[in-house]
């Protein structure tokens, strides 16, 4: 007769999610999981409003291009849209002014007004929003 053996039983490690104690990125203690926490950082990420980076700022002040509330208002429409689409970064073309925006970030990257526009080739953007 040959012996017969139960499988090995599992070792579960850790402690069940409600009762786990994480520390946020911050350094404070929080009864959440990584899955909520992740959730609230997409959420906030997502809700975060459009700026403008280092170079773009110069750009804008150099040229004396002018951005009102409404246009920024137009270009997080047209980022929505082209987030939509799945496009990472863009050209949106409003009010004879080209941007450069990373979508995911929601930064402006770059400004090119319209006169020096037409020359230009712009690379490393895989969608463009016309306004």
């Amino acid at each position: 007769m040959k012996d017969f053996r139960l499988p090995p039983t599992p070792i579960i490690t850790g402690a069940p999610q409600s009762t786990t104690t994480r520390v946020s990125p911050q350094g404070k203690v929080t009864g959440q999981s990584f899955r909520e926490m992740l959730g609230q950082a997409v959420e906030q990420n997502s809700q975060k409003s459009l700026t403008l980076s280092r170079h773009a700022m110069q750009r804008v002040e150099q040229r004396s291009i002018a951005l009102s509330e409404s246009d920024m208002q137009r270009m997080e429409s047209a980022l929505d849209k082209a987030q939509d689409k799945g496009i990472t970064d863009t050209l949106i073309f409003m009010n004879n002014t080209a941007f450069i925006v990373n979508v995911p970030n929601k930064v402006v990257v770059t400004v090119v007004d319209g006169s020096e526009a037409q020359e230009s080739i712009f690379t490393n953007i895989n969608g463009a929003v016309i306004l």
